[in-house]
């Protein structure tokens, strides 16, 4: 157990004189749920009982909202318990102490190596491309009779390039059917290249595929810990033995329903963010940086070596920041002062890095 990393969440900033501080560092939605789902979460009652189990009036609504079947969902605990439960149901440690293996890109999302780790399985991490793309030649070449699952994350948390739907069709196609890829859309609502894959398009074609999807970041209820998984019955099945009962509250489904049905509103608050997001992109290329396309609610720094001295300027100013040992540095969309002063940090900052 002491082999694992350890996650580290996204530190709030510490306050600064004289400025209003803002936290940069959690891919969080600074804006407020929506009015009807904050009603809907004061009307709710009967919470000394426990919630249904499998979240029906929930699955209910998503399969009319996805038009996909109901069954075919399963919720958990954000999208990071769905993919628990997947990992849980479909790697680990075969009864000769052999390990499954777990294909996925990195740096990626950080929960991955903990995640496949609890599960006894073993990570098998291919680097991403120089521009944060996931290297999906290598990862096909690293699947082998072990391979159980591959992770592919689009946008990738923390790089920010979205998959194309030509290269990850082509890649689902090469790898065996036995091998469940699992398409991690946490961030799906702020995609707008017009070529990057749906991952509920590709769960139609192929019954080896399972995507994952999550309420916390476009309908901003990170606190109530709403995800899902959406695969067909072969692998439902195993997920519901696998599911955490009761992970989904009845406050959190019937927010997330009420999110659902107000679903225009959310496409309007998220378009102010990816209009926020395409702002300080544009800021940082005229400034001279080279980031990779952002496609989530977060730009990428790789700035090396830089890196903690770019976080410790970054706090100064009263905005914490998601600094990844010498790698670089992950900044999430947030409110236009963040964002403003996020750009004047790195107008006076002089270590600009390359693309990674």
């Amino acid at each position: 157990m002491n082999r694992l990393p350890k996650y580290a969440a996204g530190r709030p900033p510490a306050p600064v004189e004289g400025l209003t501080s803002y936290k940069l560092s959690s891919n969080e939605n600074p804006l407020a749920p929506l009015p009807a789902v904050t009603e809907a979460i004061v009307r709710e009652s009967g919470i000394n009982r426990y919630p249904d189990a499998v979240a029906t009036r929930l699955r209910t609504a998503l399969g009319t909202f996805l038009d996909v079947p109901a069954d075919d969902i399963v919720t958990g605990g954000g999208s990071l318990g769905a993919l628990n439960q997947i990992l849980a149901a479909f790697a680990g440690q075969q009864d000769d102490g052999t390990q499954d293996e777990v294909v996925y890109a990195w740096r990626s999302f950080e929960a991955y190596p903990i995640s496949v780790g609890l599960s006894g399985a073993r990570s098998v991490q291919i680097p991403v491309l120089a521009d944060g793309r996931h290297d999906l030649d290598a990862m096909a070449a690293a699947v082998n009779e072990r391979t159980r699952v591959v992770l592919l994350c689009t946008p990738n948390n923390p790089t920010g390039p979205a998959l194309r739907r030509e290269e990850t069709e082509r890649f689902i196609q090469s790898v065996p059917g036995h091998v469940l890829v699992v398409i991690d859309e946490a961030y799906q609502e702020f995609v707008r290249n017009p070529e990057a894959v749906d991952g509920i398009e590709m769960y139609r074609k192929y019954p080896n595929v399972a995507v994952l999807r999550t309420f916390s970041k476009a309908h901003g209820l990170a606190n109530l810990r709403v995800g899902y998984s959406i695969s067909h019955p072969d692998v439902t099945q195993y997920l519901r033995i696998a599911a955490v009962p009761f992970a989904v509250s009845t406050v959190a489904e019937s927010a997330a329903i009420a999110s659902l049905e107000n679903f225009h509103q959310v496409v309007g608050r998220v378009q102010t963010l990816v209009d926020e997001r395409d702002r300080v992109v544009a800021g940082l290329r005229e400034l001279g940086w080279e980031i990779p396309d952002a496609q989530g609610n977060f730009v990428w720094l790789a700035l090396g070596d830089s890196t903690p001295e770019f976080a410790a300027e970054a706090a100064a100013r009263a905005l914490s920041v998601r600094a990844f040992g010498t790698e670089g540095v992950r900044v999430s969309i947030g409110e236009a002062e963040a964002n403003s002063r996020f750009l004047e940090l790195c107008r006076s900052f002089t270590k600009v890095p390359q693309a990674s």
